[in-house]
């Protein structure tokens, strides 16, 4: 029979004190002590009912504007540059299809000042994604991503990765928020409420990736001197 040593017995009795063999043995609450209120689940969040049944649960009805194309009021972007709501009914245009896209008959710019629409901007008409090559075989790449070389080319057609009006721009409904909305947006441009910024050089001066003739890249960020990840070079076709 192996023995308990002096400390061992010792802790052991304290474990015992604290924590006691029986209810009588817990201590008396303090008269000083405070009690947290108990947080129900009707009381998280803004539903005001329990989580487990929709029944006494209701929200303010909201409804998505009406208004035909060329009837409606523009409504002002969120903030500089944001993808300006759709202030009219989309009935029977959606979804967007790749032989079907209804927005392009008065938003592209030929069509756009005639319709009293918004001109669909140059940066969806130009081309951020590399064009490889591949013959049937052989597959080689037109850019080194091992330097961050990348390439922007203007066109003259609507780019497809652009073509999905809807993954950006949605209609705006109409309804009482719960929670009241104070965002005030700060434009940049004057116009910046109903025009989009992106358009000539703004979508490259801020870029910063030409060594030399404004640029700010240096040699020894080409070197990479400073980074633990390794060398890589700036490049812009």
């Amino acid at each position: 029979m192996k023995t308990m040593s002096k400390i061992t017995i010792g802790l052991v009795a304290a474990a015992l004190l604290i924590v006691g063999c029986g209810e009588g043995s817990k201590a008396a609450p303090s008269t000083n002590a405070k009690v947290a209120p108990t947080i129900t689940e009707a009381s998280l969040g803004l539903r005001k009912t329990d989580l487990y049944s929709e029944d006494g649960t209701s929200a303010a009805k909201t409804e998505y504007r009406t208004a035909t194309c060329g009837s409606n009021i523009k409504i002002k972007r969120a903030f500089q540059d944001a993808p300006p709501m759709i202030p009219h009914d989309v009935e029977g245009m959606l979804p967007i299809k790749i032989g079907d896209n209804q927005c392009t008959s008065c938003h592209l710019p030929e069509f756009a000042a005639s319709m009293g629409a918004t001109a669909i901007p140059v940066s969806h008409f130009t081309n951020f994604r590399p064009t490889h090559n591949y013959d049937g075989k052989v597959f080689t790449k037109s850019i080194d991503n091992m330097k961050n070389e990348m390439a922007i080319k203007e066109t003259t057609h609507l780019q497809g990765a652009r073509f999905n009006c809807t993954q950006c721009h949605s209609p705006q409904s109409q309804g009482n928020l719960a929670v009241e909305n104070t965002f005030e947006a700060t434009y940049t441009r004057a116009d910046g409420a109903n025009k989009s910024g992106w358009s000539g050089t703004a979508l490259t001066d801020q870029l910063d990736t030409i060594k030399g003739d404004g640029g700010k890249v240096t040699d020894a960020d080409i070197a990479n001197k400073n980074s633990v990840v390794g060398s890589s070079i700036w490049t812009q076709h």
